[in-house]
């Protein structure tokens, strides 16, 4: 049975692109949110497996989103997504729960490993 996933991310380029890399692989896409709100909103609806999260987002950032969902949800496997990698980020994102974290851009395999190992966590 595939794993799902909810990619929130407001640019639907990289929607689009993380789409292309999951296909034929044991990961769908069940959920795609523009925003830190509609992830919030939608998080308990879909029950994905996986959450990658865009940082930079206009309205709710990434951390912000994440620290949402992980009040409601505590047990939200959430990825850190970001072309914008400072340290201090990651680990006020890692104090938040997050369950790992990817660069963009994203190559299929570094992709998968880090969902791997979000969810053996």
């Amino acid at each position: 049975m595939a794993k799902r996933v909810m990619i929130v991310d407001d640019s639907r380029m990289v929607y689009l692109q993380m789409k292309n890399l999951l296909e034929e692989t044991e990961y769908e896409v069940a959920a795609y949110c523009r925003s830190g709100e509609e992830a919030v909103e939608q998080y308990g609806q879909v029950s994905p497996d996986l959450v990658t999260m865009d940082i930079i987002m206009p309205g709710m950032d990434g951390l912000e989103t994440t620290q949402a969902i992980l009040e409601d949800h505590p047990d939200a496997r959430i990825i850190m997504v970001s072309s914008l990698a400072y340290e201090e980020t990651f680990d006020t994102a890692k104090e938040i729960g997050a369950k790992g974290f990817i660069d963009k851009p994203f190559e299929k395999e570094r992709l998968l490993e880090v969902f791997r190992a979000a969810l053996e966590e």
